[in-house]
């Protein structure tokens, strides 16, 4: 190889752990399992290090047993903070108080003992914010992972646009189950003539 081959192999070379955006980490989003009831406050922390966060919260009105009403950012999937950070920030929150680990990705199961990090994507981040801050209805989290087949889109209201499966439930309501890779499903009530079948 010729001394201009050799210069063009060291100046095209990127380090180990880098993208091509000036060998800048590129953030992904990962899932911090947290403490219960820690949520918001690990948020707030990250975020004083200019860590962008996001916890999944929905304002719902708490009526207290003296009869005092608030609305409050009620914690939808609780436990976990998502973060959207390099692997090196990563390994480093890890470490940090209340923080017990990030979540795996359990369908990527080599058989081996170290799974990998789940990482989120954004799109999946944009359709969780969308939907809880656009429902009137409070949306609950199914936390264990299952398939959802999407056969319908809402066409009315708030959440227009939002696609998912439609369930009859035994007292003749209607329920819209959105399912999320890797987090599970959420559910909100909806009325049928507010979707339409994909």
């Amino acid at each position: 190889m010729d001394e201009k081959g050799k210069i063009e192999n060291v100046v095209t070379a990127e380090p180990s752990g880098v993208d091509g955006a000036v060998g800048v980490p590129e953030a992904k989003w990962f899932v911090a399992i947290v403490n219960s009831r820690h949520e918001k406050l690990v948020a707030e922390k990250l975020q004083t290090t200019g860590i962008e966060t996001y916890v999944a919260t929905q304002k719902e009105m708490r009526v207290w047993a003296n009869g005092r009403r608030k609305i409050v950012d009620r914690v939808v999937i609780a436990s976990m903070v998502f973060v959207r950070c390099a692997e090196q920030q990563r390994r480093q929150i890890v470490n940090m108080p209340y923080v017990n680990r990030f979540l795996v990705n359990r369908a990527t199961d080599s058989g081996g003992l170290n799974k990998p990090v789940a990482v989120i994507g954004d799109a999946e981040i944009r359709k969780l914010k969308f939907m809880l801050g656009k429902s009137d209805s409070p949306i609950e989290f199914a936390p264990t992972e299952f398939r959802v087949q999407d056969n319908v889109r809402v066409i009315r209201g708030s959440l227009r646009g939002l696609e998912g499966e439609i369930r009859v439930n035994s007292d003749g309501t209607h329920t819209l189950v959105v399912s999320f890779s890797l987090l599970g499903g959420a559910t909100v009530h909806i009325q049928p003539q507010d979707v339409e079948k994909i």
